[in-house]
C-alpha cells in the first residue's frame, strides 16, 4: 500500500504549490465575479421600487363624465400589463360590530370603527390612532424587508374590486401591477370580529416576502389609562407569551411557527390567527412617538385635551435610529414619549393567508376565537397579571353576579365582596377563638420568655425558648398561624383585584355614581379617603393578642397610608372593593366584640394592660422590695 505523507509532521518534505495554486485560483474567480456584476448589475428591491414608482408617475386618465372613479391604467400592447388607479377610492365595509373604511392607496384601513364599546364622551371608538398610522403606517399595509419597497407599496394606488358602502358577508379585492411587481389583496368578511386577509406580492413572477401588518397603536391610546399598556402576543406550540414594549425590538423576525400573533393594549388587540401555522413568521415593530402628557390628577375618569400633532421618534434628527430615552428627548412640557408596537404576520412560502381579528378583549369573544388547532383560543390575551388564575374567577363571579343579579358593575363589586366577606366569615370566628386562646396562655408565654430575656438573640439556646412557647401553644390547642388565615386569603383576593379590575374591558367606562369609570382612579378621590378611614378602624377595632402594642400603633398608621396610597391613583374598582370590604370588617368586628367570646377577650386585654403599667412578671420593671420595720423591744 502506498505510504502517504503529512506534510505539517516535523520532518516531512513541505510542498506549497497546490495551496499557491488554491489561492491563485480564488483571486481569479474574486475578480472575475466583481467584474461580471459591474457589468451585469443583479435587479434589487430598491431598483425594482424604483421603476414601480416611475411607472405610477405616467400621467393618469380622470374620472369619467358620470362621477365615477376612472378605470385602471392600460400599457401598451406588448408591454407587461399595467393595473393600478388613476385616483384614490374609498371603500366601507360595515357589520353590527364595526365599519372600516379601506382607501385603494395601498390597500389599507383608514379607520376601524368598533360600535361598542364607546370613548369616554359616548362616541364610536376608532380602532386606528389616527396620528401615529399617519407616522408610521397603516393597519393592513405591507410589511417587506426593504423599506424603500414597503414605502411604494403603500403609495400605491390598486385597483379595488368595489368600491362605496358594503354590508357585511363580503368580499374586497384589490389589485396593483407595476414595475416588475404584482400585488394581491383580498379581503373577506363576516358577521364576527374576524376577518380573512389573503395577499401575496411577485416580483417578476416570483414571490417575495410581504408581511401583513398593523404598525402599531390602537385608538385609546390617547387615553392616559393606556399609556405603557401595549405589548406584543402570541401562541406558540400551545404556550402563549406576552412581551413588553422594553423587550420588543422594531424589526426583529420570529420564526418556528405560530398558532397567533399580534398586538393588544389593556382592552383591544389585534390578532392574526394563520392558515398554515407551521411556516408562518412574526415581525415585531416598534415606534415611539409623542402624546399629551397626563394631567395633574392622572386624568384617570375625564377625557384627556386633544393630543397634537404626532411626530415620530424617528424624525427627531439626532435620535434617528438609536434608543430612545423619553427624557433625552426635550419634549415640551405637555409632552410624553409613549411606544406604539406592531405586528406582522407572513408566511414562509410568500403568500400570506390568515384570520385577523380587531377588536375589544372581552372573555365572550375571545374564547369563541379558535386558531388553525381549535383546541387553541384567544382567551389568554387575559393576562392578569401573577394571580391571574383568581383573577379569572373573580371575574367570571362578578360576570354572574352583573347577568343574574344586578345590571351595574359598581353594584357587583359590592355583592361579590358581601359574598367573599359572608365565606371567610367562618375563618373570622376562628381566628377569634384563636386570639382568645392566645391571650389565656400570654401570661406563661411571658415567664418563659423571661427566663431567657438575658441570652443573645444568636444563642443556640433561644431555640429551646421557641420550642418551650411551642409546646405550651400545642397543649392548649393554640394554632400561631390561626390568625393569619383570613389575611391568606384575602390577600390573593385582593392582588387578584388589582390585576383583573384595570384590563376587563366590560368595566371600562362603567359609571358607579360619581365614578364614571371603574376601570380607572376615583376623580375626587372620595374612595381612596375613604379607604384611609375605614383601614384605620379596622386595625383600632381588631384585637390583636400576643403583638407588641408599639407594633400595633405604626400598623395602625401604616396600613391605611398603604393602602391609601395604591388606590389613589388605581381602579376605583379595586378601592370600592377594598372600602366595602372594611366596612364589613369593621361591623362584623364591632358584634363579635359585643359576644361572650369579645367580651372575654377585652377583660384579659385590660388586665394585661393594668399589669403591663404596673410591676412584677411581664411588666419590664422589677418588683421592689418590701421594706421591714425592725421591731423594738419593750
Amino acid at each position: 500500500m502506498a505510504e502517504f505523507t503529512n506534510p505539517n509532521q516535523a520532518g516531512a518534505p513541505q510542498d506549497n504549490r497546490p495551496l499557491i495554486v488554491i489561492m491563485a485560483v480564488m483571486l481569479l474567480a474574486f475578480i472575475g465575479l466583481n467584474y461580471y456584476k459591474a457589468s451585469h448589475p443583479a435587479p434589487t428591491e430598491t431598483s425594482q421600487t424604483q421603476k414601480t414608482v416611475s411607472q405610477s408617475s405616467n400621467p393618469a386618465p380622470t374620472a369619467s363624465a358620470s362621477g365615477s372613479p376612472a378605470g385602471p391604467t392600460v400599457q401598451a400592447t406588448g408591454a407587461p400589463a399595467v393595473v393600478q388607479a388613476s385616483a384614490e377610492t374609498m371603500t366601507v365595509i360595515e357589520n353590527e360590530l364595526y365599519k372600516i373604511t379601506f382607501s385603494n392607496r395601498g390597500a389599507e384601513v383608514k379607520s376601524w370603527i368598533l360600535k361598542s364599546p364607546r370613548t369616554a364622551d359616548g362616541k364610536p371608538l376608532d380602532l386606528v390612532h389616527q396620528d401615529a398610522a399617519a407616522a408610521i403606517g397603516y393597519p393592513l399595509s405591507l410589511y417587506t424587508y426593504d423599506a424603500d419597497l414597503t414605502a411604494n407599496l403603500a403609495k400605491a394606488l390598486y385597483v379595488p374590486s368595489a368600491t362605496g358602502n358594503l354590508s357585511a358577508p363580503a368580499t374586497l379585492t384589490y389589485k396593483y401591477s407595476a414595475g416588475g411587481y404584482d400585488v394581491t389583496k383580498t379581503f373577506s368578511f363576516d358577521d364576527s370580529y374576524v376577518m380573512h386577509a389573503d395577499s401575496q406580492v411577485l416580483r417578476n413572477g416570483s414571490p417575495i416576502r410581504a408581511l401583513i401588518s398593523w404598525p402599531g397603536g390602537f385608538g385609546d391610546q390617547q387615553s392616559v389609562t393606556a399609556y405603557g399598556s401595549a405589548q406584543v402576543d402570541y401562541s406558540q406550540n400551545g404556550g402563549e407569551k406576552h412581551k413588553g414594549a422594553k423587550d420588543v425590538s422594531g424589526g426583529a423576525t420570529l420564526l418556528g411557527g405560530y398558532d397567533w400573533a399580534g398586538v393588544s393594549d389593556l382592552y383591544f388587540a389585534t390578532i392574526f390567527l394563520p392558515d398554515a401555522p407551521e411556516s408562518a413568521t412574526v415581525a415585531t415593530l416598534h415606534s415611539d412617538i409623542v402624546l399629551p402628557k397626563p394631567e395633574t390628577n392622572g386624568g384617570w375618569g375625564k377625557m384627556p385635551p386633544p393630543p397634537p400633532p404626532l411626530k415620530a421618534v424617528s424624525d427627531l434628527g439626532q435620535y434617528a435610529g438609536k434608543k430612545v430615552i423619553c427624557g433625552d428627548l426635550k419634549l415640551p412640557s405637555s409632552g410624553i414619549c409613549v411606544p406604539m408596537l406592531g405586528a406582522a404576520l407572513g408566511d414562509t412560502s410568500g403568500r400570506t393567508q390568515t384570520r385577523i381579528f380587531a377588536g375589544p378583549k372581552a372573555v365572550d369573544v375571545l374564547r369563541n376565537i379558535h386558531a388553525a388547532n381549535p383546541k387553541l383560543t384567544l382567551e389568554p390575551l387575559l393576562d392578569f397579571g401573577f394571580f391571574g388564575f383568581v383573577g379569572k374567577y373573580l371575574f367570571l363571579a362578578l360576570r354572574a353576579i352583573n347577568q343574574h343579579v344586578s345590571s351595574n358593575w359598581g353594584w357587583d363589586i359590592v355583592f361579590l365582596t358581601i359574598i367573599i366577606n359572608l365565606i371567610v366569615l367562618p375563618l373570622r370566628i376562628k381566628t377569634m377563638q384563636s386570639g382568645l386562646k392566645m391571650q389565656r396562655i400570654q401570661p406563661q408565654m411571658d415567664v418563659i420568655k423571661a427566663k431567657y430575656k438575658s441570652l443573645k438573640v444568636t444563642d443556640p439556646k433561644r431555640n429551646e425558648m421557641n420550642s418551650e412557647i411551642m409546646q405550651l401553644q400545642k397543649d392548649n390547642g393554640v394554632n400561631m398561624f390561626g390568625g393569619c388565615i383570613p389575611t391568606l386569603i384575602q390577600l390573593p383576593l385582593l392582588m387578584a383585584f388589582f390585576g383583573m379590575l384595570p384590563k376587563v374591558v366590560e368595566l371600562r367606562m362603567s359609571h358607579w355614581y360619581w365614578l364614571p369609570d371603574l376601570s380607572a382612579a376615583d376623580p375626587w378621590h372620595i374612595l381612596p379617603i375613604l379607604m384611609i378611614v375605614s383601614q384605620f378602624l379596622v386595625q383600632f377595632y381588631t384585637p390583636s393578642p400576643g403583638v407588641d402594642p408599639e407594633q400595633q400603633k405604626m400598623m395602625a398608621f401604616m396600613m391605611p397610608a398603604v393602602s391609601g396610597y395604591m388606590t389613589w391613583n388605581y381602579a376605583s374598582g379595586l378601592a370600592l372593593y377594598w372600602s366595602v370590604g372594611n366596612l364589613i370588617s369593621i361591623a362584623t368586628q364591632a358584634i363579635m366584640n359585643r359576644t361572650s367570646l369579645g367580651r372575654e377577650m377585652r377583660e384579659i386585654a385590660a388586665k394585661r394592660a393594668r399589669r403591663k403599667a404596673g410591676t412584677g412578671i411581664g411588666s419590664g420593671k422589677p418588683t421592689p422590695k418590701t421594706i421591714q420595720a425592725k421591731a423594738t423591744k419593750r
